[in-house]
């Protein structure tokens, strides 16, 4: 295939996904007029390739005030297909920060709550404990009941400060489960993030995990700077391969030159020429013709219709 409609086809797919991102992101941009930003941004797109295309084929023929206009139009054009891939891509950056943060949100609410539980298990704890403590400083005798009946008048507060204590726990476990899960959707963010996370590392070191926003946003310049423009630039490119292509495989114009051949010498019963001179000029050239009688030649030249007559001796070379 040849090389012209390779870079063609190249520019068209680059041109076509960067149409695709920016038209996205404007659309997040200008959220209530999403059918006229499309119809925009394909017209616009098209209208750019086309503009690129044609100055560069009529580049000597056309005045500069349209050249002007139309190369700048031409960058507007990219800075607005750029802006518009930016926003896509930052907004797609959002989304999943957006989304861990939701999480982060619930993990700290639940570290809430298990702290609330907890503490009501170290309540209902003190209490058992003060109640131990009160019934271990009355002064019963050894073989009094009084001590078994103060227990018995403590069991059903017992057992609801222990019903307290199993309900909290239970609690906790249940929000720690869920806590767990929660934690692993961070993990596997993290897993996504990973490549930033290391390019964050290379500039920042030790305070990548602070920098990560900006990592992302030097990332996204670098993939806008080089989308839009290799589209366009690609599709001078085929313009470009294209009239060399057409003039190597263009015949070459050959010059010819029509000419008349001497007609054959007369000549006499002795062999002697007797007329040689029917030589005619073409294209300005000079023709010498001569014929030789007795051992006289008689010399002719004719140019541009124009003769020349002289005689010189016979040399017998004819």
């Amino acid at each position: 295939m040849k090389i012209s409609i390779i870079t063609f086809l190249s520019s068209i797919a680059i041109a076509g996904v960067a149409a695709w991102y920016s038209i996205l992101g404007l659309t997040t941009i200008f959220s209530a007029a999403v059918i006229p930003i499309i119809i925009m941004g394909v017209v616009l797109e098209i209208g750019k390739l086309v503009a690129a295309s044609w100055v560069y084929t009529y580049w000597k023929e056309t005045n500069i005030l349209l050249k002007t206009y139309l190369v700048s139009a031409i960058v507007v054009l990219m800075l607005i297909t750029s802006m518009g891939i930016y926003g896509f891509l930052s907004k797609s950056h959002i989304d999943a920060g957006i989304n861990t943060g939701e999480i982060s949100v619930k993990i700290e609410r639940i570290d809430n709550r298990i702290s609330s539980e907890q503490r009501q298990i170290d309540r209902a704890e003190k209490n058992i404990l003060e109640m131990d403590t009160t019934l271990e400083k009355t002064e019963y005798g050894f073989f009094d009941d009084s001590r078994l009946d103060e227990r018995k008048k403590q069991s059903a507060e017992r057992e609801q400060l222990n019903n307290i204590i199993s309900k909290a726990e239970t609690n906790i476990d249940k929000l720690l489960d869920k806590k767990s899960e929660y934690e692993l959707e961070i993990k596997n963010f993290e897993v996504e993030v990973g490549p930033i996370k290391y390019i964050a590392a290379l500039i920042y070191g030790d305070e990548a995990r602070n920098y990560l926003d900006n990592t992302v946003r030097y990332v996204i310049l670098l993939l806008i700077f080089v989308f839009d423009p290799l589209a366009v630039l690609l599709l001078i490119s085929a313009n470009m391969s294209y009239r060399r292509e057409l003039e190597i495989h263009q015949p070459e114009k050959k010059e010819f030159v029509e000419t008349k051949k001497q007609p054959p010498v007369q000549k006499d019963e002795k062999g002697i020429p007797v007329n040689d001179s029917n030589w005619t000029s073409i294209l300005g050239k000079t023709v010498r013709s001569a014929t030789v009688n007795r051992g006289v030649k008689k010399v002719t030249k004719e140019k541009d219709g124009v003769k020349i007559h002289f005689y010189e001796e016979d040399d017998g070379k004819g």
